[in-house]
């Protein structure tokens, strides 16, 4: 990498010339379909989950179930946020910064409005006659919608929320406050750093070093706010750690040497997240045993459950390098429907399962199957009879 004096420091665009030319990662791809279709059992699992609230409960309860969501709910949103910020990557390799930030607002805002109006009322409709707080029609409903106040979890109260959207509201407020960043990492200094990291990756288990990037922030921020709220402004802990990761996609994502590093060690990755799963449950079983030592646990889980993350996360990446950066004939059908599948799924589950639940006397896992694969078909056949074929749905959805 040339060096350059700072009087001499090239402009953005004279430096981005001095990146490699970005190559499509299918594998990203291939794992942001998976992730996100493990979104659809996962939140068909909430429906039957042991002691987590949610919209619409089950009195049929599964406490296995519980465990393996508990080890999902440390990858799955994660590995989502590092699967964007990598795309951002690509993106800002054909765009300017502006037309960037349009784009932004069109697939991102556009949808979040919208969605908010239209597609997350209808969840807390189907809730409130679930819980016996609302009898009339939706007709009658949809005008607390309109009224402006705040949903609140667990009580009656406003019916106006981005409820699952949240993804989408984060990711928009990631893309616009990083761009001085993404400015920087194009300049001569940013490629520095980024030769830096690549160094430190290269090296055997290096890059589960990169988990101090995203451990302290959480001891730091947890104490203070300790719940995922997924409402923003007293969300910090959770924000700053998907914040975090949507960084490390873009920067991870920018040299090849970073794929290929960690396709070579993936299988030290997928140890290093085995032995964290272990020490997960193994706190887990220590505070659910009423030891009295949930003072001296609180850190020591939450490093655990960072560094379960970020090397969960390493690994999938590793492994999805390896097997499945490959090009399909599907993969651009797949890859253009799973943004409106996402923002319909949530709204799907909880109509079918409030009919579920309410009409027939299936138990946990056979109501968990009926649920989530009729919820994955009526979402599949929404999208390709009503918003795929027309530029206004297209528009709605974030599509291009």
């Amino acid at each position: 990498m040339a060096q350059y004096p700072i009087s001499d420091a090239p402009s953005d665009e004279e430096a981005a010339a001095h990146l490699p030319k970005a190559v499509r990662r299918y594998d990203l791809d291939w794992l942001r379909i998976i992730a996100i279709i493990t979104l659809l059992f996962y939140h068909t699992g909430m429906l039957y989950v042991l002691d987590w609230d949610w919209h619409i409960k089950s009195p049929e309860r599964s406490a296995p179930m519980k465990e393996v969501m508990r080890w999902l709910h440390q990858w799955r949103m994660p590995l989502l946020f590092f699967i964007s910020g990598a795309g951002t990557f690509f993106a800002l390799k054909r765009r300017t910064y502006g037309s960037y930030a349009g784009e932004r607002v069109r697939r991102l805002f556009v949808p979040l409005l919208f969605g908010m109006f239209v597609i997350v009322p209808p969840q807390i409709y189907y809730e409130w006659v679930f819980k016996g707080w609302f009898s009339g029609s939706y007709v009658d409903f949809y005008p607390k919608v309109l009224e402006f106040q705040p949903y609140r979890d667990g009580v009656k109260s406003g019916a106006f929320s981005w409820h699952h959207l949240w993804f989408i509201l984060y990711l928009f407020n990631y893309a616009l406050i990083s761009i001085p960043l993404y400015r920087w990492l194009k300049s001569s200094s940013g490629q520095r750093f980024t030769d830096r990291i690549v160094r430190l990756a290269d090296r055997r288990g290096g890059a589960l070093w990169l988990a101090v990037g995203l451990v302290p922030s959480q001891l730091l921020l947890k104490p203070y706010f300790p719940e995922e709220t997924h409402a923003l402004i007293n969300d910090w802990a959770y924000f700053v750690k998907n914040l975090l990761l949507f960084w490390a996609g873009y920067l991870l994502t920018s040299r090849t040497d970073f794929a290929e590093a960690f396709a070579r060690q993936r299988r030290l990755f997928l140890y290093a997240t085995l032995i964290c799963t272990a020490l997960f449950y193994g706190i887990i079983a220590v505070w659910n045993g009423g030891y009295g030592v949930e003072d001296v646990l609180e850190p020591i889980y939450t490093v655990t459950v960072n560094c379960l993350t970020w090397f969960s996360v390493l690994t999938t990446i590793g492994y999805g390098y390896r097997y499945l950066n490959v090009s399909k004939p599907i993969l651009p059908k797949l890859n253009e429907a799973v943004y409106p599948f996402y923002i319909l799924h949530q709204t799907v589950i909880i109509i079918i399962g409030y009919y579920v639940l309410t009409r027939t006397g299936l138990g946990v896992y056979d109501g968990f199957l009926v649920v989530s694969l009729s919820s994955g078909l009526i979402c599949i056949a929404i999208y390709l009879l009503l918003i795929r074929p027309f530029r206004l749905t297209r528009l709605l959805f974030g599509l291009k």
